[in-house]
């Protein structure tokens, strides 16, 4: 009997080795909800300098963005790397080839002194009534606006968002975005990487994780010396995290 019980136990221990080394993960990686994962439309990697923003991507993940397109009137411009059917990475900064705007640019750009992983956007519809609804429930996520960009083959997005300028938690709390008729990003973004999990660490984490419950996400929020988004990428390179 005892034989037998040590047979089964050494066999199960293999077993459980071998999913670990054929799937990659390390015995710290926890895997995202496919709830969270599927609620993630971008997650916002903003930069001083664009060119050198997607070099940095490109370095970690081996994926080479795809120009995006020029936000006119806000002085930014974008790199976009799909994680997904309809999820993408957005490397975003200043673009050259508009007159610097009366207002600061979104994300903090102007006063980063390096890449980093600054927000997300969250999936939505009917954004004026979650607005409504996120409000009742002590969250404000700001007014519904809209966006556009014409991409470098000429085809034009347009969107609808909760205000992006919120940061709510510092920006761990996501703005909300739909795309309405437009083709989604990722569709014609550089493709070779996917997101596997997204989670955030913040001192306040259990007031960040009830604001997150109040708006429908899952996201893992645990403690940590300053607020940041993580999140786990599949590529060419391997398993990559991205925080900062």
């Amino acid at each position: 009997m005892f034989r037998e019980t040590s047979i089964a136990l050494l066999m199960a221990l293999i077993s459980l080795v071998s999913i670990r080394v054929v799937s990659g993960f390390s015995p710290t990686f926890t895997a995202a909800s496919p709830m969270i994962l599927s609620k993630v439309d971008h997650l916002v990697y903003a930069t001083p300098d664009l060119s050198a923003g997607v070099a940095r991507i490109e370095s970690l993940v081996g994926v080479r963005a795809t120009p995006g397109g020029q936000h006119p009137g806000a002085g930014t411009r974008n790199a976009l790397v799909a994680l997904g059917p309809a999820s993408y990475l957005e490397i975003i900064g200043p673009d050259p080839d508009q007159p610097k705007p009366t207002t600061p640019r979104r994300f903090g750009i102007d006063d980063l002194k390096a890449p980093r992983l600054v927000t997300w956007a969250a999936k939505g519809s009917n954004l004026e009534q979650l607005v409504r609804d996120a409000a009742r429930n002590g969250v404000i996520l700001g007014d519904v606006g809209s966006g556009g960009r014409r991409r470098p083959d000429g085809v034009t997005l347009a969107w609808r968002f909760t205000n992006p300028g919120t940061m709510l938690a510092d920006g761990l709390v996501p703005f909300f975005i739909d795309w309405g008729s437009s083709p989604h990003p990722a569709s014609s973004a550089a493709t070779g990487a996917s997101l596997i999990d997204l989670r955030a660490e913040h001192p306040e984490a259990e007031r960040v994780q009830t604001m997150l419950r109040k708006l429908g996400i899952d996201l893992l929020v645990s403690q940590g010396p300053k607020a940041q988004l993580v999140a786990t990428i599949e590529s060419p390179k391997g398993r990559v995290e991205l925080r900062d």
